[in-house]
């Protein structure tokens, strides 16, 4: 299989990519660069096989989207040496600011942000809904969009800067209030990526200090009602 070859831009690092289908290249046809790369990564065969042996088995996933996952894994990993994290969450930005909440797979991150959206109208601009990148700064950090946004396939390609991360919980009643790094640590951990080479796990955990020590962090209790966006919104001012 003849390989195809393209640059893809992602936290404003141009990236080279060699792919083994067609459709990864249109997959990512948002973020496509003639930028000169500063790193690539080329998938193989062998990379898709090890994404099948992760995945659901329940699920019968097509060779083409999962050289996607094996794509994001590789340029993850990369990123790094770039102070830069995959995360799993949503991404809302509300006039220039970004407001990323994250929770356990089915607590509702997409349905709150769709909520943002209802309320602030065209204020919102949807950033990422399922695993945005984050450039983690002494001064904070900067989420972007990716094209790795969720089954909504929701995300813009812009860079925002982030001015809370929020931890998710279905609850009958709304509530939110400021939680400690150290509390939401664990929580921010389990949301990243995590490689298995030990070095690069390192580097994770220390970009999670740095976004827990420079962005304000808050825990929330909430339900579907529209006013949990306003809630929140306020809580987080």
């Amino acid at each position: 299989m003849e390989e195809i070859k393209f640059v893809v831009k992602l936290a404003g690092v141009p990236i080279g990519v060699a792919a083994l289908y067609g459709s990864t290249r249109q997959f990512c046809r948002e973020y496509l660069t003639k930028e000169t790369p500063v790193f690539s990564v080329c998938i193989t065969a062998g990379d898709i096989a090890l994404e099948r042996q992760k995945a659901d088995s329940v699920n019968c996933y097509s060779d083409a989207y999962l050289e996607t996952l094996a794509l994001y894994r590789k340029i993850a990993a990369g990123l790094l040496e770039y102070d830069t994290l995959l995360f799993h969450g949503s991404v809302v930005a509300v006039d220039g600011s970004a407001y990323l909440f994250t929770a356990k797979s089915g607590t509702g991150k997409s349905t709150h942000t769709r909520l943002w959206r209802e309320l602030f109208g065209s204020r919102a601009v949807m950033v990422n809904d399922d695993k945005p990148l984050l450039k983690v700064t002494k001064d904070g950090a900067v989420a972007y969009g990716t094209p790795w946004n969720g089954k909504h396939r929701l995300s813009t390609n812009v860079a925002v800067l982030l001015k809370a991360v929020c931890i998710l919980e279905r609850d009958e009643s709304t509530h939110i209030a400021p939680v400690a790094a150290r509390e939401a640590w664990p929580v921010l951990m389990q949301q990243s990526i995590r490689p298995s080479d030990p070095v690069k796990l390192k580097q994770v955990m220390c970009l999670i200090d740095g976004l827990s020590a420079n962005v304000k962090l808050y825990r929330m209790g909430c339900n579907m009602d529209l006013s949990a966006a306003k809630i929140a919104y306020e809580g987080m001012q």
